[in-house]
């Protein structure tokens, strides 16, 4: 298979040609409004697969029109089209659905943003991290670290992709260590604040996280190709396969297929399996206040006024969201990686436009942003 693989990437790379059916016209018009657009949405998933790039699934929506767009291949091996329907992991875009559960439970007066994590779960949470509040962790201005996992390479993470890591375990790991920063004085945008959000949402309503995001989000939106798959390693269902670029058995570097791959070090964080069509149900439904209502939704608008901890820029994340300024306005949403899978939903404020993908990535977790992904999302708002 690997031997496949290698030869598959090798005509990618020095023809720069898609192989096969791949080659086939990348995207159907379902109603767009402006040609440029169109055109440069379908351009941005010209040539695949790539070596940065196996697959690549779109849908553009809102007021101003709607594209939808699949192109690449299902895997290497046989080079069939993609399955523009594919499930993928979406990696950290699980933090809306989580943010979104932990404001549900907050306007039903179960769960204070103001209140402390260490108030909720004082057997977990250590005197050192007492005053971290429960905004805090949603908006990554907590200051806990990262905990300790395996590896530091992909090679590592790879060999290690079937440990099943607990929730309860990793918090104790990086709530060991010494804060940051204290709380509340700047950001840093981590996964460890909403596993401890994970926690919070079992502690206090007595389920498990999983149920409550299906039972508050999945069920009544019908979002029925999302799901968490817990300690299943395996992508269930009709899904196109993911690569990651990293060092062979026998020495060289190319390809492996990632798409088995275990996802508990994410939990809460990054850990749901979804569909372009599911993903954009969830962000018109979410931006539209029906997911979170009332005021609290404002909280997933909101940027706290510190500075990032590393670069010393303005807070870019909010309560779930992100937000960029493209095309002379904001864009809101949240972009995710898991190795061979990047993802992203996003919109404007009034959405007018809306953006959904699943990018399969051959370096879904490395510096800077995929190239198709950046494509994508300069084609659909502009550019920064």
């Amino acid at each position: 298979m690997w031997s496949t693989t290698r030869t598959l990437l090798a005509a990618a790379l020095v023809l720069g040609v898609a192989a096969g059916p791949a080659a086939a016209a990348p995207a159907v018009s379902v109603r767009a409004s402006a040609p440029s657009v169109r055109d440069a949405l379908a351009g941005a998933l010209a040539g695949l697969p790539a070596a940065h790039t196996t697959a690549a699934l779109v849908r553009v929506g809102g007021t101003d029109g709607t594209w939808r767009g699949s192109a690449g291949v299902h895997d290497l091996e046989t080079g069939r089209p993609a399955d523009p329907d594919g499930r993928f992991r979406v990696g950290s875009v699980t933090k809306v659905f989580t943010a979104a559960v932990a404001l549900q439970l907050a306007s039903e007066g179960r769960l204070d943003l103001d209140r402390t994590a260490r108030s909720y779960l004082p057997d977990l949470i250590p005197a050192s991290y007492a005053d971290v509040t429960v905004r805090q962790l949603l908006n990554h201005t907590h200051g806990i670290p990262a905990p300790d996992l395996p590896g530091s390479t992909v090679e590592e993470a790879y060999a290690n992709r079937f440990l099943v890591h607990d929730a309860e375990a990793m918090v104790r790991s990086a709530a060991s260590k010494p804060r940051e920063f204290a709380p509340g004085e700047a950001q840093h945008y981590l996964n460890i604040g909403y596993t401890v959000t994970g926690l919070l949402i079992e502690r206090v309503t007595g389920d498990s996280y999983e149920h409550q995001v299906t039972r508050r989000i999945l069920d009544p939106l019908h979002l029925r190709d999302t799901y968490a798959p817990g300690a299943d390693p395996r992508i269930a269902g009709p899904h196109n396969h993911g690569y990651q670029t990293m060092t062979l058995d026998d020495g060289t570097t190319g390809l492996r297929d990632v798409s088995v791959w275990g996802s508990t070090d994410a939990w809460a964080a990054g850990d749901l399996i979804s569909t372009t069509a599911d993903l954009e149900r969830f962000t018109k439904a979410l931006f539209r206040g029906r997911v979170v209502r009332g005021p609290l939704l404002e909280e997933m608008f909101t940027l706290p006024e510190v500075a990032d901890h590393e670069t010393g820029d303005p807070a870019a994340y909010s309560v779930g969201l992100s937000m960029k300024r493209l095309g002379g306005r904001e864009v809101w949403g949240k972009t995710g990686g898991r190795w061979g899978y990047n993802a992203a939903v996003s919109a404007t404020r009034d959405g007018s436009r809306t953006l959904v993908y699943g990018v399969h990535s051959t370096d879904a977790k490395g510096e800077g942003m995929n190239q198709v992904a950046e494509a994508l999302m300069v084609a659909a708002y502009g550019r920064p």
